[in-house]
């Protein structure tokens, strides 16, 4: 296809260039998690040096240096989650920890030598896209920068989201969500309120549970909990990957393969035997009748997220553990009310409430165009094409951006193929000269038209639940309606044609 490209006539006229002393970069990239780094080793692989990571943290690594809270891990497996181009022989176990996952993307970083490229302690207030001089204006903690193309990497589990609870100020006690916990609190002894049933509290739970006195679990659903398939890796295993990395690739690919086909039954709307393998787990666990009843989900599998664990059923069936099936209403300066109206007295709160994910903040920061903010032309339900470029926002590229997210294998994979994609944006408009480029309106609304209607009938849409998937509209702006091997097809070749090129302006910075 051919490029849609401004006239030659219509050429804007020349730019005097940045402002003194503000640093020009031809790409910034926001977030040093798997995203922003995997982009910034492909980049410098490919012998481009002209970028900045801006990282509002102290050290690389994103959700993995955040989440810190008690028996944090990754969900999918190590040989898959982890960088195509950078296997690690070393994993100690086959669903890695969060020590080790932060420790990897940080030997990523250094001996990949991305390190002199991050500027730490820059967080994006705003951004600005200045259409005369086809650049970016990018306001951060640590100083104002231009860049021709901005990279929004700072991914969707970034934001901590807290309930809107009534008189959550007033608490005497301790209060902090799992993604930001408090290591300073000794919880030895303590009456707990554990808010949210989720990914986090599943494995923070059990952690916690010997060492309160009381813990109070308010649990709105219940998830569907699937038995936990983690073992150590053994010496001899890690010996014949270091000495044949062709073992290890053949491993991740086997896994690969596996999960793809997980998909299946997400797609038909119906997870049967994964649905019954869960029951029996529960059966087996749970030996009270009525907490075995409160603890079973009524929804379809995979509606919500799918969660493995072998020791949150044994943690919560404990003595000094109460699950009370209810929301939480309001918070006194030394107790907690359910919505069932019952109050009890509590020394610590820990909110297991997830994430801001289609609500993002950052999308408050990005101005376009016309000027408006990327979250007033979404409106509450993001859009983009193929999830990485937004129609009205020219040189922005989203990586993990809307329906992008799955349910049944690495989002790595994902961000992979859009580096793939993002990197041929750029040599198509070296090839043609153009300065900016911006996704057509029509594009985008056919790509999310199809994206929605594949997504009529899933587990993810039609399962019975409502899960943070859902933006405040209703509709699934989070979810990838399929497998990723049909994501990596879609943006295998970038099509021009599918884009506005704007010629360079003469005199801007490149």
């Amino acid at each position: 296809m051919t490029a849609v490209t401004d006239p030659p006539a219509a050429a804007p006229a020349a730019h005097p260039g940045p402002e003194p002393g503000t640093q020009h970069v031809r790409i910034a990239i926001v977030g040093s998690g798997f995203s922003g780094l995997g982009l910034a080793i492909r980049l410098r692989r490919q012998g481009m040096h002209d970028f900045v990571v801006l990282e509002r943290g102290d050290d690389v690594g994103g959700t993995w240096r955040d989440n810190t809270y008690p028996g944090c891990a990754c969900d999918v497996p190590s040989h898959l989650y982890s960088f195509s181009f950078a296997p690690n022989p070393e994993w100690s176990r086959t669903f890695s920890a969060q020590p080790e996952i932060w420790a990897y993307l940080r030997r990523c970083a250094r001996d990949f030598g991305v390190l002199p490229h991050i500027r730490f302690r820059h967080e994006v207030t705003e951004a600005r896209w200045d259409e005369a001089a086809q650049r970016w204006q990018v306001d951060t903690t640590g100083g104002r920068l231009t860049a021709q193309f901005l990279v929004a990497a700072q991914g969707g589990l970034s934001e901590p989201a807290l309930p809107d609870v009534e008189g959550l100020g007033s608490f005497r006690g301790h209060a902090f969500h799992s993604a930001r916990w408090d290591h300073s609190v000794d919880l030895r002894g303590l009456r707990v309120a554990v808010v949210g049933t989720g990914a986090s509290a599943i494995q923070f739970v059990p952690r916690i549970q010997p060492q309160v006195s009381s813990l109070h679990l308010f649990q709105r659903t219940p998830p569907w909990i699937m038995p936990h398939r983690d073992r150590a890796i053994r010496d001899w295993e890690r010996a014949l990957y270091r000495t044949v990395p062709a073992a290890q690739l053949a491993v991740r690919g086997g896994v690969y393969l596996g999960r793809e086909s997980y998909v299946l039954g997400f797609m038909a709307g119906r997870i049967s035997l994964g649905e019954r393998i869960a029951l029996r787990h529960l059966q087996r666990q749970v030996r009270d009748p009525e907490l075995r009843r409160r603890l079973t989900p009524g929804y379809r599998m995979g509606c919500k997220r799918i969660l493995p664990s072998n020791d949150w059923y044994p943690a919560i069936t404990r003595p000094n553990v109460e699950v009370i099936s209810a929301g939480l209403q309001a918070v006194r300066p030394h107790s907690v009310v359910g919505s069932d109206g019952t109050e009890r007295e509590v020394d610590a709160i820990i909110f297991g409430t997830g994430f801001h994910v289609t609500d993002m903040p950052m999308a408050e920061r990005l101005r376009g165009r016309d000027g408006r903010s990327l979250a007033q032309v979404w409106d509450g339900s993001p859009q983009a094409h193929l999830g990485t470029a937004v129609a009205g926002f020219p040189n922005l590229f989203t990586m993990t951006g809307p329906n992008t997210g799955l349910g049944h294998t690495s989002v790595v994979v994902m961000a992979e193929a859009q580096i793939d994609y993002l990197l041929q944006a750029l040599r198509a408009m070296e090839q043609r000269g153009a300065g900016a480029i911006e996704v057509r309106d029509d594009v985008q609304r056919r790509f999310n038209e199809e994206t929605q209607r594949r997504l009529q009938g899933t587990v993810w849409n039609a399962g019975g639940c409502r899960s943070w998937y859902l933006d405040r509209h209703g509709r699934n702006t989070t979810i990838w309606p399929g497998s990723t091997l049909g994501y990596r097809r879609a943006l295998r070749r970038f099509e021009p044609g599918e884009y506005r090129m704007q010629p360079a302006v003469v005199g801007a910075p490149a």
